[in-house]
């Protein structure tokens, strides 16, 4: 797993942690039952701090992609198969959505308005 974030953005880094690895899941690389790598290594390969790194394995956790357990670390949880099912259909609305002039901000922001 390759954690990417980019120092430039104006998004959190931890949400970019966060992203990347929403991303791994959702092209399969990640998939349920794997190992996140320790925060502390995240952190040290990235030169950040430990707690940014547990802050966005926090956030997945609370999206029921990661379950956290004391002494075993992060791991991608049953909760998150169905990310890689929807690869082609998010990639198809976000597509969609930038033809029609629609900003990544806007599309999700209709997606939360519009959830259950």
């Amino acid at each position: 797993m390759l954690v990417r974030i980019d120092a430039d953005s104006a998004a959190a880094i931890f949400d970019q942690v966060a992203a990347s690895v929403r991303a791994d899941i959702l092209s399969g690389r990640l998939g349920p039952g794997d190992r996140l790598p320790a925060a502390r290594e995240v952190a040290d390969a990235l030169d950040i701090n430990v707690h940014t790194v547990l802050h966005a394995y926090q956030q997945l956790r609370d999206e029921g992609l990661v379950d956290l357990r004391r002494g075993r670390g992060a791991v991608i949880s049953r909760g998150a198969a169905p990310l890689a099912e929807l690869a082609d259909d998010v990639r198809a609305l976000v597509a969609r959505a930038a033809a029609l002039g629609v900003s990544p901000t806007t599309l999700a922001s209709l997606v939360k308005e519009n959830a259950p």
